[in-house]
Parts: structure tokens; sequence; C-alpha cells
């Protein structure tokens, strides 16, 4: 009997430290899990019966938990609370030792867990590779890697991007160039950023061998939460352009870009397109297209499978380039 009741205390205390936190719902019922974070109006409950599910903030009455979590009422400044503890509908109590404080769930904008250094650092990003081997009357062998990142804190967001591909057919190579992309985010509310941007291409083989933009304009975030984000910006800027025969082209222009990625099946898959088209001011092209769409397949928490389209275009100018790149390939995540 004694032995039996250990074990009952011990099944209760292994479930309470793995399901310690429990979200209450307006509409009566009870979810106990792990919360993730809070971001884009969705709280991400994190189930050993469901998965990651992502609630609607504005149907939870109120909330607990027992990790230290940071509580943000506004992009810049957060409240560091020891524990959550559940309150009156539409409320949740933040405690700190003798000095708990009970807040409106409307007002808190963020709900992470502290970061070391930057407390309120969000970081993402993932590296993709693809290998491909053809061996029939003409030999090919394509390398392709590709890594994105981003990363935020505050009204700030660091985007990088870079890239290198290589091909050889029957041992001669035939693509040869990689390319490498900053850009800088400083939001001016909720939606609204300014960005500026710097990137840099090198080709070893096409006739446009080298390509500089450094740009600068206003973007916009439709949204940006766990099942996805979508954003735009207009940007005005200076190009160099270097060719394999020595010649330059130097011009302004006006582009737009995007970025969009959308989770489906519970977050297995992914859809993900970003890219840029461009006029010059000039007569230097007509237009360019710098594109990628894809899809990507979670294996794992941090592994993936992908194919994806790719197509890098400037018309117009002298030695025109017109590239088309399909790919498969496995890829980690963060």
């Amino acid at each position: 009997m004694f032995s039996r009741t250990l074990l009952c205390l011990a099944l209760s205390v292994a479930t309470t430290s793995l399901m310690a936190d429990t979200v209450w719902l307006k509409n009566g019922d009870r979810l106990t899990g792990k919360i993730k974070f809070f971001d884009g109006g969705k709280l991400l409950l994190e189930t050993d019966y469901g998965g990651s599910i992502p609630l609607d903030w504005k149907k939870i009455a109120t909330l607990e938990s027992d990790q230290e979590l940071l509580i943000k009422e506004d992009a810049i400044t957060g409240e560091r609370a020891k524990s959550l503890q559940a309150a009156e509908s539409g409320k949740v109590t933040l405690a700190n030792g003798d000095t708990p404080k009970t807040i409106e769930l409307a007002s808190i904008e963020q709900i992470m867990k502290p970061k070391p250094l930057i407390e309120d650092l969000t970081w993402k990003g993932n590296i993709d590779a693809a290998l491909d081997y053809k061996r029939a009357e003409n030999d090919t062998d394509d390398y392709d890697i590709d890594l994105k990142t981003q990363a935020r804190h505050g009204l700030w967001r660091h985007n990088a991007e870079a890239g290198y591909n290589r091909e050889f057919q029957d041992d001669v190579v035939t693509t040869d160039n990689w390319n490498a992309e900053y850009a800088l985010d400083r939001f001016l509310d909720e939606h609204w950023f300014w960005q500026g941007r710097l990137e840099y291409k090198r080709d070893m083989v096409e006739d446009l061998a080298r390509q500089r933009i450094v740009g600068t304009g206003p973007g916009y975030q439709f949204w940006d939460n766990e099942l996805g984000a979508f954003s735009v910006a207009g940007l005005v800027n200076r190009g160099d352009y270097e060719f394999a025969n020595g010649e330059t082209e130097n011009f302004y222009s006006l582009s737009m870009k995007w970025d969009y990625n959308r989770y489906l099946v519970g977050k297995t898959v992914e859809l993900f397109s970003n890219g840029e088209v461009g006029k010059p001011l000039a007569n230097a092209a007509d237009y360019t297209l710098d594109a990628e769409l894809g899809l990507r397949y979670k294996v794992t928490d941090w592994a993936s499978l992908n194919v994806k389209a790719e197509k890098d275009l400037v018309s117009g100018s002298e030695g025109e380039l017109d590239e088309t790149r399909y790919s498969l390939g496995f890829g980690v995540g963060w």
C-alpha cells in the first residue's frame, strides 16, 4: 500500500513537471501543456496529446505557468516573471516574490523565454544543401547551399542571406557563383519599418561578373507569428555592375522585395517565397528579377527536406543574365 502511494505520488509529480502550464479559455475549456511563446495574437502551447497548438489570444480567459517568462507590454521593454498565476477573466498575475502584479491580457504584446544577454532576442534561420549527380551521355555534378537567418530584438530586425552554387558538366565548370546580403529593419510601429540593405553577387562564369547593390526604403509587415510571416519593402537602390570584359554600369533603380512563408499541416510543411523585382531609372536594363519559391517538409524538429525553384534575370543589359535552377535538398533549421 505504501509503495503504491509512493508510485502515485511520483507519477503525479512527473505529470505536474511535464505539464506545468495551464490555459483557461473563455468558453470554459482548460488546456495543459508548456507555453512556448506568444506573438502575433497567437499563444503556442506544446502538448503531449496534440503537439504544438496555436491558441487565439482573444479566446483566453487566464493562464498560469511555473516557468520564468519575459512579458512585454510594448516593443521595447519587458518584465521578467518568475511564474504566472491565474487571475480573473481577462487578466493574469505576474509573480515576483512579494510584489505580484496583475495585468490585462490585452496589454501583453509578447511572451517568451528570456535570453541570457538580450532578453527579447528571437533568432531563426535555416541552411539548405542540395547535391545532384547525373551520369548519362553528359555527366553533371551540381552543388548548392543556401543560408537564411533573421534576428529581432526590440524595434530592430537583422536579416542575412548567403548562397553558393557550382555545377560541372563533363568536368567543365558551367555554373560558379555566390551571393551575400544583409538588411537592417527599424520598426516604426507594429507594421511599418524602414530598411537599409547591402547586397553583393559574384559570378565566375556568366558575362555579368559582379553586382553590388545598396538600397534603402520603407517596408510593411503584414503578419509575423508562429504560422508564418509576410512583408514587403520598396527600395531606392544604387547598383554597380561589372562585366567579364571589364566594362561597368552604374545606375539607380526602384525595387520591391517580398518575404513570405506559411506553415501548413501542423507546421510540418512550409511554403516559402522571397525575392526582388527592380526597374533601373536609366537605360542600364529593362528590369531585374531575383526570386525563389519552394516547399520545406520537416522530418524532425531541426531537419527538413526541401524542393525549390530559383530565378535570376537581368533583361535589357549588355551581358544579359537569365538563369533558372531547380533543386531538391536537405536542410537544418532553428
